[in-house]
């Protein structure tokens, strides 16, 4: 459903005083934490060996992996005089959470400047506020993730979605498909699903938790510390079904006999 945006520093960056990033990476350290750090904007040099920076994919040896995993790890930034200080070796990567606040900030402004009714899609993250040109509530497609078209449909307004997905950018080597999505504790793909989508009122926050519920084994912990917000995950075996806030999704592929849906 979407592309990411490639945003990363390097230690030392000026850019690392911004009150706008210091207040991002406090967000973004509250889903870590929210996460059990699963979410984790430091998994750069993961993303990095793995080939998913220069499209030069590979399957790391675990002495790579386990030497990259030791500048991973949102908890060894510390913040002195409003500035993050970073390990050497560290790089962020906020792909994961800035284009939700960019969506954030601009749903903000066009509403401020009057406009009632819009939707915004950033690769992906979007808003929608007011009335479709149907004057019904907007319809968002979320893509399969193992076929062409799509997987269901979502009816919004006023909310703000994201999806996650293993099939956005993956290689395979021997019919094992290896994605993106890490698991920041080993280093590894996620592997549990194929994709997650979440709704809710910010687009920060849809961001990243997506991530946070995809790399997560057990998402409905995370899901419950975010009452506001709901998912429709499709897991591995390609069952479909919702957790947290319930919204209004309609299954519409023939695999809906073995979805689980709540409105």
């Amino acid at each position: 459903m979407f592309t990411e945006i490639e945003t990363r520093f390097s230690p030392g960056s000026a850019d690392y005083c911004s009150h706008v990033v210091l207040d991002l990476f406090k967000e973004a350290f509250q889903v870590y934490r929210d996460s059990e750090g699963f979410f984790d904007i430091t998994v750069a040099p993961l993303s990095r060996l793995w080939g998913f920076i220069d499209k030069q994919y590979r399957l790391p040896k675990p002495k790579e992996i386990e030497e990259a995993l030791k500048s991973v790890g949102m908890d060894k930034i510390r913040i002195e005089n409003d500035c993050l200080i970073l390990p050497p070796h560290m790089e962020l990567d906020w792909g994961g959470i800035a284009k939700g606040l960019g969506i954030d900030l601009a749903s903000m402004a066009l509403k401020k400047m009057g406009i009632a009714q819009g939707f915004l899609n950033s690769g992906g993250d979007l808003f929608c506020w007011g009335k479709n040109p149907a004057r019904n509530l907007w319809k968002i497609g979320i893509a399969h993730p193992r076929e062409k078209g799509y997987l269901g449909v979502l009816s919004l307004t006023e909310l703000a979605a994201a999806t996650t997905g293993d099939y956005q950018r993956s290689f395979e080597i021997d019919n094992v498909r290896y994605h993106h999505v890490f698991n920041p504790h080993t280093g590894y793909p996620s592997q549990n699903k194929q994709s997650v989508t979440v709704i809710g009122p910010k687009a920060l926050y849809c961001d990243a938790l997506s991530t946070a519920l995809f790399a997560n084994p057990h998402p409905e912990k995370i899901i419950e510390k975010h009452p506001e917000y709901g998912a429709v995950i499709v897991d591995c075996r390609g069952k479909v079904f919702m957790i947290g806030k319930p919204y209004s999704f309609n299954l519409i592929q023939a695999r809906s006999s073995s979805a689980s849906k709540r409105r």
